[in-house]
Formats: structure tokens, sequence, C-alpha cells
């Protein structure tokens, strides 16, 4: 047993030398070829994308020509300054190191991506990267950093969705992400939950990953909940597409289908399965850090058909493959293990930086300082001095303005009041032209009644009804200019009074116009006992006391 043990594993250095020697013939013959690209640095966006391209149609087919190109383009990109086309051309530089199991390299690579977008705003590259970085602490079983990461590009996703930047089905990859995270760390419920995150965020129109992988995720739950059943109804489902669209993936899909198989003891079944995971790695060089669990599983199932010393070969196999991807020991990881952080250095040494420069102009700022304190005490002054002046300046301005407004104010008041007086002058004048006018009426009836008996008695009514339709037009006529001219007394007294007859008013207006009680009652036609009663009237209606003046108090209205 310890001869075969001897064999295979000259055999497998043996062939891991061959593979060296092919890749560094690769590389120099891919090297010569990026020196003739390197000649020509005026390539147009065009041309650089097809050779992004090229790079992504080699991922499975020639690794290291796929490596190469995938560098060039970031080069050319950054040139063209364009930052999202060059970090993406890291981050599928990483996942080809990633497949290789190259994790050091992936790590450094994802790093670079960073620290290229760290001052910049492109939230999307950013979390694709913390994505990429999660997985590989994942690789590695360190569980805090790979939720870190993976749950901070899960977070810059939501605020994107919540700012309306993007659709909410681009959250289902992330979801998914963390969905895988969980299972590998055999923490099912978790996983469970975050895979039904993913399906209420899928869209079959809009999506940012293809259904059959949450199925995929779906089956290998269902395998740990021991539904095999259910997982063996899924995986035959949705094999034709992974062999159609993702053959690469199968040394996933076939291993975890194996172990379904292995769970229900058809150990035939599931040693075919394992074998192709295995073919398939091979012919893609896709996956290869899980050809371990591979080989681990093909030890347990040759344990239970009690084959040893096949069980022995694969268990040995799986323990190098392990070393050589996982332990520490290992050249391939010693450096990520060390958390050798390009990024951390990076922003340590500017802070470093910042520091040296902050040191050096710490002498010139006390005397910037003190040169600001007497160019602002200087300037506070002379904005007081200026403020001082411009202040009083304003307030004379003002003081001028306001004696000029109240002289004006005090004019128009007099000349107010004067020509109230002129108008209540002229109202008194044309009150007496009635009175006269209204005695020489008298006077005219007396003399109609004492003449000539030979006038009709009917002509005799029509002339005296005439002249008193005309006394009351009179009376109107002047009752208009009164208010024309004492509207706004009219209307206070109206306002306050609204019991006053319109005796009462015609009493009012008159003593407004300083009429004695006799020119009243000449006026009215109404004796001056009937004067008398009527401004008794208006004081009660009033509430006036005894020792109010009810003269003076209408003309203070």
């Amino acid at each position: 047993m310890s001869e075969a043990k001897t064999k295979l594993l000259n055999g497998n250095l043996k062939t891991q030398n061959t593979i060296r020697f092919v890749e560094i013939l690769l590389f120099c013959s891919f090297f010569i070829s990026s020196n003739i690209f390197s000649q020509n640095s005026n390539l147009s966006q065009e041309n650089i994308e097809k050779i992004f391209d090229k790079a992504i149609d080699l991922r499975f087919k020639n690794q290291d020509s796929s490596l190469i190109l995938f560098q060039k383009s970031h080069e050319l990109f950054l040139e063209k300054k364009d930052t999202i086309r060059a970090v993406r051309s890291l981050t599928e530089k990483s996942l080809v190191y990633a497949n290789r199991a190259q994790y050091a390299n992936s790590y450094n690579v994802l790093w670079s991506a960073l620290i290229l977008i760290d001052s910049t705003n492109l939230k999307v590259t950013k979390s694709n990267v913390y994505n990429q970085l999660g997985s590989i602490y994942n690789y590695f079983k360190r569980e805090d950093k790979a939720l870190e990461y993976l749950k901070r590009a899960l977070k810059i996703n939501k605020d994107l969705v919540r700012e309306k930047k993007i659709l909410s089905s681009e959250l289902v990859r992330y979801y998914y992400s963390i969905t895988t995270s969980y299972r590998e760390l055999g923490k099912t419920e978790l996983a469970k939950t975050y895979l039904d995150s993913s399906y209420l965020y899928f869209s079959e129109s809009k999506t940012s990953l293809s259904k059959p992988f949450l199925e995929f995720e779906k089956a290998n739950i269902f395998a740990l909940q021991n539904r095999n059943d259910e997982a063996l109804d899924i995986f035959k489902r949705i094999h034709p597409w992974f062999q159609e669209k993702q053959p690469s993936y199968l040394v996933l899909f076939y291993k975890f289908w194996g172990d379904v198989y292995l769970n229900l003891m058809q150990l035939d079944k599931s040693e075919a399965l394992y074998k192709k995971a295995l073919n398939i790695s091979r012919e893609y060089k896709s996956h290869i850090d899980f050809t371990p669990l591979i080989y681990e599983k093909l030890t347990e199932l040759y344990l239970k058909q009690n084959d040893y010393e096949n069980a022995f070969k694969n268990l040995e196999i799986a323990k190098n493959l392990d070393a050589k991807f996982f332990d520490s020991r290992s050249p391939n990881n010693q450096l990520l293990l060390e958390i050798k952080d390009d990024y951390r250095l990076e922003k340590e040494r500017q802070k470093k930086l910042i520091q040296a420069h902050y040191l050096k102009q710490l002498e010139q700022e006390d005397e910037i300082k003190n040169l600001q304190r007497f160019i602002l005490l200087v300037s506070v002054i002379f904005i007081l001095i200026i403020g001082y002046f411009y202040i009083k300046n304003l307030r004379n301005k003002h003081k001028a303005e306001k004696q000029l407004i109240r002289r004006n104010k005090e004019l128009e008041i007099k000349k107010a009041k004067e020509l109230l007086e002129l108008k209540n002058k002229e109202l008194a004048a044309s009150a007496l032209q009635l009175i006269e006018k209204d005695e020489f009426m008298k006077n005219l009836k007396t003399k109609i009644r004492e003449g000539e008996p030979t006038i009709k008695k009917s002509e005799l009514n029509k002339i005296l009804r005439s002249a008193s339709v005309n006394n009351t037009s009179s009376w109107d006529e002047f009752k208009m200019r009164f208010i024309e001219v004492n509207k706004e007394f009219y209307d206070k007294i109206f306002e306050k009074y609204p019991k006053l007859s319109q005796g009462d008013q015609k009493i009012c207006a008159l003593i407004k116009l300083n009429m004695s009680s006799k020119e009243m009652s000449r006026l009215l036609g109404i004796s001056v006992e009937s004067v008398h009663t009527s401004r008794h009237r208006i004081r009660k209606k009033m509430n006036l006391s005894r020792n109010v003046n009810l003269e003076d108090y209408i003309n203070s209205l």
C-alpha cells in the first residue's frame, strides 16, 4: 500500500512539473504578444473591449492567456480613464485565479481593484468586489470576514434600490452569495431564509442571476434536511440547463448530486457523478479547489463498499490537494492567511503622508493664524466705524423723512378740516336759505288764503301742494349734500345708534352745523319746544349723562 502511495505521489509531481512547464511556455508567448499590444497605446475603445471579450472566451480554454489579456485590458482601460471596465478586468482576473485555487493572487487582485475604486462613487462596482472578497474568505472558513463583506455588498445594493438607482431584482445575486455561505457553513435555516429572499426579489424578465442557480441551492438545502427525493427531482429537472449554459459549473453540480445518492446508499450512481465532476474540473480547469471535497466523498463511498485500497488512495489525494490549496504552509496561501492587506497598507501610507504634511504646516499655521487675527481685528474695527457712520446717517435720514411725513400729514389734515369747515358753512348758508324760503312760502300761503276770493279752491290747493313738494325736495337735496361732505360722521352715527329716526338724524346733522334751536325749529317747521324734546330724546337714545354736552359729543364723532 505504501508503494502505491509513492507511485501516486511521483505521478502527481511529474504531472505538476509538466503543467508548470507548459504554463511558462504559454506565458512567454503571451508576454511577447502583450509587448506587441503595448506598442500601440492608441487602441480604440472597441479594440480594447475585443481584448476583454477574448479574455472572457479563454477563461476555461487557456487560463494563462486569459490572465494576460485581462491584465492588458485593465491597463488599456485605465489609459482611457474607464474605471468601471478597468475594475471589471481585475475582478474577472481574480475569478480566473480563484478557479485555479490561487487564492492569494485572487485576493491581491481584488484589493488592487478596491484601492482603484475607493475614491470613486462606483457603488455597484465596489459591491461586486466586496462580494468576491467574501467568497474568498468563505473558502477558508473565515465566517466573520466572509459575512462582513457579503453583507456589506448587500447593504450597498439595498441603498441603491431605496434610491431607485437599480432594480430590486439586482439584489438576488447578493442574497444568493450569502445563502451559499451559510449552506457551506452548515447553517441550514439561515441559508433557507436568504434563499427565500432571493426568490422574493427574483424576476424572470429582469434578473441578475438565472433561476436554475436558485433551484440548485434549494436542492442542496433539501439534501441537508434529508429531503433527498425532493432534491433529486430538482437536480434532474435543472441538469440540462447547466449542461447547455454552464458546463464548468457541473463540477459542483455533480458533486452535490452525488452526495444525495450517497445519502440514499445508491453508491454506483454516486461514484459515477463524482468521477464526472472530476473530469469536468480537469477539462475546464474549473473549481479545482473543490476537488479535495470530491476525493473525500469518494473515500467515504469506498469505505462503505469496504474497498479500503481505493479509499486510502482517494484520502491521500484529498489531503495533498487540501494542503496545497488551503494549508497555511502552501506558498499559494501563505500570503492570504497572513492577510497581507495592500488596501490597508496603502491607507496607512497615505495617512502617514498626511500626518507628515500636517506636521510641516504646524509652524506655518501659528504665523498664519496671528496674521489672520490681526487682519480680522482691523477688519472688524473698520467695519464698526463704517457701520457707525452708516447707521448714524441712516437714522438722520429716517428722522428727516419722518418729520417731512408728519408735516405733510399735518398739512393734509389742516386742509381737510378747512375744506370741511368751508363746506359746512356752505351747508349752513344753504340751510338758512331754506329757512328763508320756508318763511317766504308761509307768508305766500297766508296772503293767498287772505287774498282774492275769485281764485278757485282747487287751484289754491295745487299751488300749496307744489310748494310742499319743493320744500321736501329742497330738504332731500340738503341731506345729500350733508352726507357727501360729512360721510364719515353720518356712517359713524348710523353704525353706533341705528335706532335714531329720520327726524333724530336731521337734528344731529343740524347740531353738527352749529345751528341754534330756533334756527332748527324754523328750518324743520316745528316749535322750539319740539326741538328741545327731540334733543332730549336723542340724549336718551345715545345714553349720555347730564354732564356731557350734546353738541360737543356730536362734533367729536
